[in-house]
């Protein structure tokens, strides 16, 4: 149970993702592939599963392949549970993933401290939350000091980083999937 590898895929969200990313219409997709605007519909709200030679259709319309839409498709369970696992014999630092699978969300939580030198800049939001300790966090050159249940929320492309300042810090990392376009390039990027 819980495991998305035996689950079906939604491919509608995925499809509607894309289209949305290249400011595309119904209408436009559906003259592109041959396919009704209905059926295009009822796929994007997962109401119609497209067969192989349909989904291909659609993809050349998107100008991507099958294989990437699938990739970016949701899996069709919607409950999973990450349990947490013994910390009492893994040294610290460390990361976990606190979603499996390939989703529109990532989530990960870090005990302990990291290389505080390293800058990171993802192309999509984040949120930071601190669950215990504090951090200092540098972006975009001012410093930010968070402590026990203070979030931080990050633009995409937003260039940071950060460090633990109390020993047993733990920080939750929420950001939006990489292999998603939910940011459009801003003004003077």
């Amino acid at each position: 149970m819980g495991d998305h590898k035996e689950q079906s895929l939604r491919v509608g969200a995925a499809v509607r993702r894309r289209r949305r990313a290249l400011d595309l219409t119904l209408a436009v997709v559906a003259e592109r592939s041959g396919l009704s605007v209905p059926f295009l519909s009822q796929v994007e709200n997962d109401r119609a599963r497209p067969s192989r030679s349909s989904l291909e259709k659609v993809a050349d319309a998107l100008r991507t392949t099958a294989v990437e839409l699938l990739a970016a498709a949701d899996p069709a369970c919607s409950v999973d549970v990450v349990r947490a696992e013994s910390t009492e014999l893994e040294p610290e630092p460390r990361m976990r993933s606190l979603v499996r699978g390939h989703h529109q969300m990532h989530a990960s939580e870090f005990t302990g401290d990291h290389d505080a030198g390293r800058e990171f800049q993802y192309r999509n939001d984040q949120l930071m939350y601190v669950a215990d300790g504090a951090v200092e966090i540098e972006a975009e050159g001012r410093a930010y000091r968070l402590g026990r249940g203070d979030t931080l929320y990050l633009t995409g492309g937003v260039r940071h980083r950060w460090r633990a300042t109390v020993p047993d810090t733990r920080v939750v990392v929420v950001a939006v999937a990489e292999h998603i376009e939910a940011v459009r390039d801003r003004p003077g990027r």
